[in-house]
């Protein structure tokens, strides 16, 4: 009979222990956020252990002018988080025979400049294409934000890339905005259709969408705010690139990324021989690493390996922080981009110190 009660009362002491190391935790966490209070733009914070979400929270405003707070729906314009899908959508097709690493671009797009002949759907993915930056298109004025299209008709008008292809690893928007386009005109559909058929409505990601102005429309949407030197907040949500998709044009909030976050266990969306080559460090052609895989950032913090994602576009700031080895995931979101101190990796790092100390 004692022997029952020491183990009993052996077990409550080790749940309280936990619930308390929790809280500690959670009070860490809120102190790295205390910017993000009263009044101020927000964040959305989320960190999963072995499938399970121990901490979810949000801080401060969606919206500053309405007042409405962050919560674990609101949708965050995920900008360059966004590369993920946008890869995945194109491992698909190639896992399904419909594209290959190997395809170049003027087997898509046969009046794409010679240049295009030596660039393939691997360069493009590890971003070793050389293809130009789409930047100098701000010069033109079509009266309306830029799309993809537009991204592909401006390459049609180049004679060359920018280094020799395979030759480096510099990261490429104008590649991944070109990723739609090519997947539409194999597969005929819409790619802000696709990715909703084939990656979110599989895995329950509902309110998730690759964002078009006119055609769907974000629910409980978090939008993009400045804050200036001097304490100035100016709502800046969009500007005009913000209706690119492939690059950054999906919206997701907590709840949803949750469920992105467990099917990457899974080989749910690809066979896991894909999935481990998603995550591959990849190499020029001298075999320097690039320390990215296909839509993913590869790094080593703490003797652990890494997979994450940032993405920074007008308003938002935001990361994904994988640490499979540990089942562990970071999740933040937040839809400011200035007047806070640290980067997105830094907030990462923060978090997985209170974590891993």
């Amino acid at each position: 009979m004692k022997s029952w009660i020491v183990i009993l009362i052996a077990g409550l002491i080790a749940s309280c222990s936990s619930e308390n190391t929790i809280d500690e935790k959670q009070k860490a966490v809120d102190q790295i956020f205390a910017d993000f209070q009263n009044g101020m733009p927000g964040a959305a914070v989320m960190v999963i252990e072995d499938g399970e979400i121990i901490l979810q929270k949000g801080y401060g405003l969606a919206r500053v002018s309405d007042q409405t707070p962050v919560t674990d729906d609101t949708n965050f314009r995920l900008a360059s988080v966004t590369k993920q899908f946008t890869a995945m959508t194109i491992l698909q097709l190639i896992e399904r025979g419909q594209l290959s690493f190997e395809t170049s671009l003027t087997d898509i797009f046969p009046d794409l400049p010679e240049y295009g002949q030596v660039i393939t759907i691997r360069h493009m993915l590890q971003h070793s294409s050389g293809i130009k930056d789409y930047g100098p298109m701000s010069s033109m004025d079509l009266g309306r934000q830029f799309n993809d299209q537009d991204v592909v008709d401006y390459l049609m008008t180049l004679d060359d890339v920018d280094f020799k292809v395979g030759e480096k690893h510099v990261y490429s928007n104008s590649a991944y905005v070109t990723f739609t386009k090519i997947h539409e005109k194999i597969t005929g559909q819409p790619w802000h259709e696709y990715v909703k058929e084939n990656i979110f409505d599989p895995i329950g990601m509902s309110n998730s969408l690759a964002f078009v102005d006119g055609v769907n429309a974000v629910s409980k949407r978090a939008y993009g705010h400045t804050v200036e030197d001097n304490g100035n907040i100016l709502e800046t949500d969009q500007n005009k690139w913000s209706a690119m998709l492939g690059d950054g044009g999906i919206y997701s909030n907590l709840n949803d990324f949750y469920k992105w976050d467990q099917a990457l266990y899974r080989d749910q969306l690809l066979s896991q021989n894909m999935m481990d080559a998603m995550f591959t460090n990849q190499k020029t052609n001298d075999g320097i690493p690039m320390n990215y895989g296909y839509g993913w950032r590869l790094e080593t913090y703490k003797g652990m390996e890494i997979h994450y994602h940032t993405g920074s576009s007008i308003g938002f700031r935001n990361i994904y922080y994988r640490i499979p080895s540990k089942n562990f995931s970071i999740v933040i979101f937040r839809n400011r981009d200035e007047g806070s101190e640290f980067s997105s990796l830094e907030y990462a790092h923060k978090m997985v110190d209170v974590f891993f100390n």
